[in-house]
């Protein structure tokens, strides 16, 4: 059985998607761009923006009971090939230790002043 995590965010419920399913002991985060969580403004540096979405899926998978050292998989897109640099550095302060797989593409993003989406695969088998 498939269980559902839910943000809250009103996207979730108008685009009919979930935060993050958890089927057995996989768990899917779907993609989160890094909007401060206090005011839910983008900021401006992209190294921000990666680690606000990190912190959000972390929270995900907090409530499916992992976490980021869970992760199998992570796929990165961002908006320019200049931003690569910047987000790597992110992705190696919180994977350098874990090694989930990694994609990384360049595309436009849905969010003004989005420069950066990253999703999560991740498991609790041990």
């Amino acid at each position: 059985m498939k269980n559902r995590i839910f943000s809250g965010a009103p996207s979730e419920d108008f685009a009919g998607y979930a935060k993050a399913v958890i089927d057995g002991p996989t768990i899917y985060v779907s993609g989160t761009m890094g909007p401060d969580p206090a005011t839910g403004a983008m900021p401006e540096g992209v190294a921000d923006q990666a680690r606000n979405a990190l912190a959000s899926i972390d929270a995900a998978l907090a409530k499916a009971g992992a976490s980021l050292k869970n992760a199998v998989a992570c796929r990165v897109y961002i908006t320019d090939p200049a931003l690569l640099k910047d987000v790597a550095v992110v992705l190696g302060e919180t994977f350098r230790d874990i090694r989930p797989t990694n994609t990384l593409l360049v595309c436009q993003l849905p969010a003004p002043g989005a420069k950066v989406e990253i999703e999560i695969t991740a498991s609790t088998r041990s």
